[in-house]
């Protein structure tokens, strides 16, 4: 499974990179605003750090303005990945950025059909936000396993990212069903390092070198 990181802070996008682990990232407007830099420079400058897909969203809600926007983004650097929201003008806009060789990432994706038309529109990436339905009282591990079963039923391309991951747990389950990519927030992927007897074996074997190291 790939790891990417959900995020648009260049800090933290260096110190993953640095690990060696990331082979992505991903943004949205939010995450962009938040830095408080403008977004082109935002992007810019990810592509300088992260040597894979990078994903920018487009603004726009209808397929002309998508495009018109996609064209301009992709621009920027070859890595640059498309982020289209899952409604009927995002998947008009899919299909002709596919031919015309932009990569793209269908994103807000809750069920099986969006997953599904977005394969055939010929999305490089899907984006499931499973923290989002289990919020609201749904099982999201099931959709990651459901949406495998039919990208694998019929051979599709388009790669499945698990986004809105809150925990380490959504990680380990994502890779147990089999997931192409976990994108995670930073404050997770520095979770994921940590175990307490991690903490405990480590403490016990520098006593025991102290101890040794004095004789």
């Amino acid at each position: 499974m790939k790891f990417f990181l959900d995020t648009a802070e260049i800090d933290k996008i260096r110190w993953a990179a640095d690990l060696g682990i990331i082979e992505g990232v991903t943004t949205n407007p939010s995450l962009i605003a938040q830095t408080g830099r403008k977004f082109e420079d935002v992007i810019k400058k990810i592509t300088t750090i992260i040597d894979g897909p990078i994903s920018a969203e487009v603004v726009s809600m209808d397929a002309e303005g998508m495009i018109k926007e996609a064209r301009k983004i992709s621009s920027i650097h070859p890595n640059i990945v498309i982020k289209i929201p899952m409604i009927a003008e995002g998947l008009k806009a899919v299909r002709i950025l596919e031919e015309e060789k932009i990569k793209t990432n269908v994103t807000l994706v809750f069920s099986v059909n969006q997953a599904l038309f977005s394969a055939k529109a010929g999305a490089t990436y899907i984006s499931t936000f499973i923290g989002r339905i289990d919020d609201s009282g749904h099982d999201g591990m099931q959709l990651v396993r459901d949406v495998m079963t039919v990208l694998n039923n019929y051979h599709f391309s388009s790669e499945l990212i698990v986004a809105s991951i809150r925990h380490p747990l959504h990680v380990k389950y994502a890779a147990e069903a089999g997931a192409h990519i976990a994108t995670v927030p930073p404050q997770v992927l520095e979770e994921m390092f940590v175990h307490s007897l991690t903490d405990v074996g480590l403490k016990t074997f520098l006593e025991d070198w102290k101890r040794v190291s004095l004789k």
